[in-house]
């Protein structure tokens, strides 16, 4: 029970040297922003004047976060 514990909450967090809660921090705001981006993309394409470069800007930002990790 404690190692499926273990493999459940801590393994991948210690893997990229954070602690749980410093891993679900990261992870929440990363799906926030994910979840941002797919929204200026949909209203994007729906009304194509409006957020033209935010979903970019977007992915370009979090891609930068993860490479700088």
């Amino acid at each position: 029970m404690n190692r499926t514990i273990q493999s459940i909450f801590i393994a991948h967090p210690a893997s990229v040297d954070e602690t749980y809660f410093q891993h679900l921090r990261f992870a929440l705001g990363f799906s926030l922003r994910l979840f941002g981006a797919g929204m200026a993309a949909l209203i994007h394409a729906l009304i194509p004047c409006l957020f033209e470069k935010t979903a970019s800007n977007l992915i370009r930002d979090m891609h930068r976060r993860i490479v700088t990790r």
